[in-house]
């Protein structure tokens, strides 16, 4: 999978916020095999542990891809998006311009000026969106080269509301790295996702608040290769009829 021109070969990418310790956090992202990891400013700078922080995360040996997490404007989302790149050392932002309160669903008409901005000033955006194809073709058209739509609202583990959404946004855009973000509650959420054709899978809540952080994180990684896997062996169509596995003909006719 090709990314802003990197190759990456592992298509679950995971937040960092809400574990249980710095420890378990280490030891998940480890477990899920990832090799992107998000994280927030606020959370970087917020506490005076931020330099500890950063030198977990670099650890990991993972890549880092900063977001604008908690940001309700425009200016707030580039102004963060521009600390961040100072902070991280990268071009690379998960772009959020949050509209609602409760759901957390996304400003797209901010999300679009932002995004036409910050492309502008060399940022390689990753868009939290929803699953809105003219929202999408904007999104493109202002100079984001992938999407992330969101499955469910931020954290609500429902899974993936929509999934014909998701499916028609595979079919409009063919050729568009597209990675699910948000709602992913269940591995079997996670291989759905990937099931429909999407690209890779972007998940924090379900991991970091799981009993067992590392399991489920193994867990995960491993749905999203079942699910890339069904999804590259074409599977049947759902009938809305019966089916015999069994030919009829040449069963024996008994008087």
């Amino acid at each position: 999978m090709l990314i802003y021109g990197s190759e990456i070969h592992s298509r679950l990418l995971l937040g960092t916020a809400q574990y249980p310790s710095p420890a378990i956090l280490s030891e998940a992202i480890r477990a899920s095999g990832c090799e992107i990891i998000t994280v927030s400013l606020r959370r970087e700078t917020a506490d005076g542990s931020g330099a500890g922080f950063w030198e977990l995360l670099r650890d990991t040996g993972t890549r880092i891809l900063p977001n604008t997490a908690g940001c309700h404007s425009v200016q707030e989302a580039v102004t963060t998006a521009q600390m961040a790149r100072e902070v991280f050392g990268t071009n690379w932002i998960k772009l959020e311009v949050i509209g609602h309160s409760d759901t957390l669903q996304p400003n797209v008409f901010g999300l679009v000026e932002a995004a036409r901005i910050l492309c502008a000033d060399g940022f390689q955006v990753f868009p939290y969106t929803t699953d809105d194809l003219v929202v999408g073709e904007k999104l493109i058209e202002a100079g984001c080269d992938l999407l992330m739509p969101w499955g469910a609202p931020i954290g609500s583990g429902q899974g993936l509301r929509n999934p014909d959404a998701l499916r028609a946004m595979r079919a409009h855009f063919p050729d568009v790295p597209l990675i699910v973000d948000a709602g992913i509650g269940r591995p079997s959420d996670a291989a759905q996702a990937m099931e429909l054709g999407m690209d890779a899978v972007l998940l924090n809540t379900a991991i970091a608040q799981a009993g067992d952080p590392i399991g489920m994180a193994r867990a995960m990684a491993l749905a999203i290769q079942a699910g890339q896997a069904g999804f590259v062996a074409d599977p049947m169509e759902r009938r809305d009829m019966a089916v015999p596995s069994t030919p009829i003909l040449g069963l024996a006719e008994l008087a």
